[in-house]
């Protein structure tokens, strides 16, 4: 299985989600708010408010997953990260696979 973890300006990453979760690309999405995230962007140091996705989905969907979220995401450049779940709970991460109807290899 795979987690694809982004951020989102505060009123965004429900939208995204929603999408991501219709189109049957993840299974789930965990939300934490209030994460203030500090980066370079254009040769200056900026900051924003923001709301951190932990989504998961399978090896099949994963990057077609980060690839939809990149198009409805607002900034230029939005963070994409797929990381491997390499393990868990059975049946948790069956269900991944039942939801977003795929079969972990």
């Amino acid at each position: 299985m795979k987690l694809v973890m982004s951020t989102a300006p505060e009123g965004e990453a429900q939208g995204i989600a929603e999408a991501l979760l219709s189109e049957r690309l993840v299974a789930c999405v965990n939300f934490i708010a209030g994460v203030k995230s500090r980066y370079w962007w254009k040769g200056a140091l900026e900051e924003a408010a923001e709301t951190f996705m932990l989504m998961k989905t399978t090896p099949e969907l994963a990057d077609r997953a980060a690839a939809r979220l990149v198009e409805l995401h607002s900034y230029d450049v939005p963070e994409a990260v797929v990381v491997d779940i390499e393990g868990g709970n059975p049946a948790y991460l069956k269900w991944i696979a039942d939801v977003t109807g795929t079969v972990d290899r």
